[in-house]
């Protein structure tokens, strides 16, 4: 069963999206300096659309973005260990989120959100990158 199979489960999605959303809090609040008071306000603005827009949002994109990196998770699986191998293999997977993200804000057309993605893209990646292991963690948790 694929990744993309499993996130079909309602229960499993939600879990994935509510652990993700804390993730990503976390490594906002942990920013210090310039770049991460802009982080912050940026991500403000974001949370600022509501109370559950960044679970939300994921959970918008889990199916393109599961799509995206099952690849990457299918070497993990055969190879035995798909948290150390999507880990390993954490700017490819970073890479593959990110496209699936940009697919996702460009065909919804928000100018909120791509506005404030477009500005912070290439400050992004090192995030993303930073919290693959995580993410992997995260996918097998809820999926394994």
């Amino acid at each position: 069963m694929t990744l993309t199979d499993k996130i079909q489960d309602k229960a499993v999605k939600n879990a994935i999206a509510n652990d993700c959303a804390q993730l990503i809090d976390r490594q906002v609040s942990a920013k210090k300096g310039l770049s991460g008071m802009a982080l912050k306000a940026a991500y403000g603005v974001i949370k600022g659309i509501g109370n559950n827009y960044v679970p939300g949002a994921i959970k918008r994109l889990l199916p393109e973005t599961c799509a995206a990196v099952e690849p990457v998770w299918a070497e993990g699986v055969a190879k035995g260990d798909p948290v150390a191998h999507m880990t390993a293999e954490c700017d490819r997977t970073a890479n593959l989120i990110l496209g699936a993200t940009e697919n996702r804000i460009a065909r919804v057309g928000n100018g909120l959100i791509t506005g404030t993605y477009n500005k912070l893209r290439n400050s992004i990646k090192p995030e993303v990158v930073t919290a693959i292991p995580e993410v992997a963690q995260i996918l097998n948790k809820h999926t394994g």
